[in-house]
């Protein structure tokens, strides 16, 4: 058995395009779309597992991104909708640890916009792909507040395996959580990645976007 190896480097400032999503690094220019579907009816709601809370304003949103941009980890990109060219969510890099060949994705807010479409399962899938197939990380983690019930269901639906409960991990806007893992590993994202491609190829799906087969990652 060959020795594991780190990963080549930490993820860069770059565009990663996809058919139905470009993700972009984050920036001042993002504020508006961000800020419009984090207010839009039921955008609000989205924030309740996020460690911050939906934003007051532009200016806000503005500020927000300005910090985010002085950091390396987390490092956010913006979802942008092709077909709009809007930002319709963002996303992070986070425990970034090329040394170990390790990395998370996080911080995801997808607006209502690209919620439970293929846009959101192609912006995990562009992660996945970066890290497992360009920077050859060996572990891809997702991680979440075990009270929320849709995070958990869209990790296994991405095909993420449990790994087990970090008790009392956080405390998130005054309250205690406890952190569920999940992770895919460079062995199993070879037969993800060629059915992730069927899922999201367009004729999988019809004129209104609406899939004609399940994404089977089990």
């Amino acid at each position: 058995m060959s020795a594991p190896q780190p990963a080549k480097s930490a993820p860069e400032r770059i565009v990663l395009e996809g058919r139905y999503v470009r993700l972009e690094p984050l920036a001042p220019q993002h504020a508006a779309d961000l800020f419009a579907v984090s207010t839009m009816p039921g955008g609000v709601e989205r924030y309740r597992w996020l460690s911050q809370h939906a934003p007051g304003s532009v200016a806000e949103m503005e500020a927000r991104i300005e910090h985010a941009m002085t950091q390396t980890d987390p490092l956010y990109v913006a979802v942008v909708d092709q077909a709009s060219g809007r930002a319709v969510g963002q996303q992070g890099w986070m425990r970034i640890r090329p040394e170990h060949g390790s990395i998370e994705i996080g911080g995801i807010h997808w607006g209502l916009p690209m919620a439970r479409s293929r846009l959101a399962t192609e912006a995990l899938y562009l992660f996945a792909r970066h890290a497992f197939d360009d920077l050859g990380y060996r572990r891809f983690e997702w991680k979440c507040n075990d009270r929320n019930a849709s995070s958990k269901a869209a990790a296994t639906r991405f095909g993420f395996q449990f790994e087990g409960l970090f008790r009392q991990d956080m405390i998130i806007k005054g309250i205690s959580r406890d952190t569920a893992w999940f992770s895919i590993i460079d062995g199993e994202w070879p037969a993800m990645r060629a059915e992730y491609e069927r899922w999201l190829s367009p004729e999988n799906f019809d004129a209104d976007g609406v899939q004609w087969t399940k994404l089977r990652t089990r």
